[in-house]
This record gives structure tokens, sequence and C-alpha cells, in this order.
């Protein structure tokens, strides 16, 4: 998981965009968007990524740095 891949898909993209992303990558497809990551589970990561914390953001009003650190402590949980 690379936080500037998170930060530059959340500016850039919609959460619908993002979501056609993430369903092109798990049905093995090329997405219309350009994911970066080493390969499909990190590009699929970054998307999910970047769709929590933008639906995060509309939903508590945070900014973009407030609403990663809550998805990094809510990964950082289900790790441990």
């Amino acid at each position: 998981m690379k936080i500037p891949v998170i930060k530059k898909l959340t500016e850039t993209h919609s959460v619908e965009d993002l979501k056609k992303a993430e369903e092109a990558i798990l049905n093995e497809e090329t997405p219309a968007i350009d994911v970066e990551g080493e390969d499909e589970g990190e590009q699929l990561t970054h998307c999910m990524a970047a769709i929590w914390v933008k639906e995060e953001m509309a939903q508590s009003g945070d900014d973009f740095r407030t609403s990663l650190r809550k998805y990094t402590e809510r990964v950082r949980k289900s790790i441990s």
C-alpha cells in the first residue's frame, strides 16, 4: 500500500470511477483509469483505500489526511 498512490487516486477520480476500476481488476480486466501498483493485488488495495477515504471524507467532512489516518488505523487493527 502506497500512500502517494491513494492520494493521487482520491484527488483525481470519482468514487464511481474508482468502483469501476475495482470491478475491472476483480474481473482480471484492465481498468479504464490508471491505477499504479506492482501487481493486481496492490492495485486493488489502492482502489479500495481511495474509495473508503473518499466516502469517509464525504460522510464525516474530514480532510484527506484525517480520513487516511482513520483508514490506516483500521488496517493496522485488522492485521494485529
